[in-house]
């Protein structure tokens, strides 16, 4: 039995790796190498395009708690994240290439699996077919989207951090602690003074941007541009990317405020500037940026830079099957269905490949409880209650509420102890 999926991004690939592990002939399309998205800039799947973070491993973090269900389920992605994994703390950062290269080979290397290099401009009903295209998807596709299901436009912005190179830091004015010194210290931290933050912050409230239409009031919170975060006030930093509580220099004074570095590839030769996702003129990202302690003569990798990012109505169009509510052999996965993150959309592309598999073997369909993590983005994105959708990412904010008295302190460890026993549950069926 043959199955088509649109997309070889985290979504795409987990769907194709799932399927063809089951047996069918997949058919794999992507429109690289023949195009790329403004933000893509090499031909491999999976490609990683604004941070190589893919954020706490911790089982009492709901994103954590959300790569062990992924790992359940055999996940390519969290296998290629292990292997590839660079030094990030209590974090799970990876060096991209290796990520990316590793994801290709594997899913090259199933005999069932057929990639299609083409741009797939039109939605055909009549095939079993899992568009996973994610928010950078072409405007010819996303054009047919909307007519397929009668939507308006459907998107928010995204901005990438730099990059920069590990040895054009001052390591005399830098220094490798982690916050609290929990766990292992894997960040290099650019310490303030109130004089040096306070010219700085001047200089990046004050800077040029790229002048891009009507992006302000577009803007995803949890991807929002540091000089537009800026503007709401110097707190906003000092108590949100550039917090300073807990990291001490080693001379034991506490700095004003404190950029973070953390490596980006496995050699240690690049540096991500930790929460600077930007949309500022690339000159001017150079010479606000080296107002940074310890960053004068930083240079640039990759400059930071912002793009649409493409999202459904999903309330309106998915079942938390993430199976189109008027086409059932159509499912829609990864962030265009309107979970927010690169663990959050590989999940959905497992999610959305099971439950193809069910659909086609006329099994009725897997739906998971809001007692885990992964049912509890689906059920959420698909709440037909929610008014204004806007994307949502793994918290345990979104999960059943617990049954049991508790201490406030223990509360996310019982999330995650019943979200491991519900999980373990509700796969027996698989």
């Amino acid at each position: 039995m043959k199955v088509k999926i649109i997309g070889a991004g985290l979504a795409g690939c987990e769907a194709a790796w799932y399927l063809a592990k089951k047996g069918y002939e997949v058919e794999l399309y992507d429109m690289k190498p023949i195009k790329r998205s403004p933000a893509h800039s090499t031909d491999n799947f999976a490609e990683l395009v604004c941070s190589n973070s893919l954020k706490n491993d911790s089982l009492t973090n709901a994103c954590g708690l959300l790569k062990l269900e992924m790992e359940k389920l055999g996940s390519i992605v969290m296998e290629s994240a292990k292997l590839s994994r660079v030094e990030a703390g209590s974090c799970l950062a990876v060096d991209r290439t290796l990520f990316s290269e590793y994801i290709t080979k594997k899913i090259k290397s199933l005999p069932n699996v057929k990639f299609i290099s083409e741009e797939v401009k039109e939605i055909d009903p009549n095939i079993p077919t899992i568009i996973a295209t994610g928010p950078l998807t072409s405007d010819p596709l996303c054009d047919a989207i909307k007519n397929f299901f009668g939507m308006d436009d459907f998107y928010f912005f995204d901005a990438q951090a730099p990059i920069i190179y590990a040895d054009s830091v001052d390591y005399d004015k830098v220094y490798l602690k982690s916050r609290y010194d929990k766990g292992e210290a894997a960040y290099y931290n650019c310490p303030f003074t109130k004089e040096e933050f306070e010219i700085f912050y001047h200089e990046l409230v004050n800077a040029e941007a790229h002048d891009f239409k009507d992006f302000e009031i577009n803007v995803f919170e949890g991807c929002m541009p540091i000089e537009i975060m800026a503007k709401r006030g110097e707190k906003t930093l000092t108590f949100g990317p550039l917090k300073p509580v807990g990291l001490r220099k080693p001379n034991g004074e506490s700095p004003y405020a404190v950029v973070q570095l953390r490596f980006d590839d496995a050699s240690k030769t690049m540096f991500n500037l930790v929460g600077f996702q930007t949309h500022l003129d690339f000159p001017e990202q150079k010479r606000v940026f080296r107002l940074i302690p310890g960053l004068e003569k930083a240079r640039f990798v990759k400059y930071g830079r912002m793009h649409k990012n493409t999202f459904i109505n999903a309330p309106k169009i998915l079942k938390p099957t993430y199976q189109c509510k008027d086409y059932d052999n159509i499912f829609i996965a990864g962030q265009l269905s309107g979970v927010e993150g690169y663990i959050e959309s590989a999940s959905s592309g497992i999610y959305a490949a099971i439950n193809m598999d069910r659909y086609l073997q006329g099994k009725d369909p897997l739906i998971l409880s809001r007692k885990t993590i992964m049912g509890s983005l689906s059920l959420y994105i698909t709440d037909p209650n929610i008014k204004e959708f806007q994307p949502m990412n793994a918290n345990f904010g979104i999960l059943e509420d617990l049954d049991v008295a508790h201490k406030k302190v223990d509360r996310k460890e019982l999330y995650s102890k019943r979200a491991i026993e519900a999980f373990d549950e509700e796969i027996k069926c698989l």
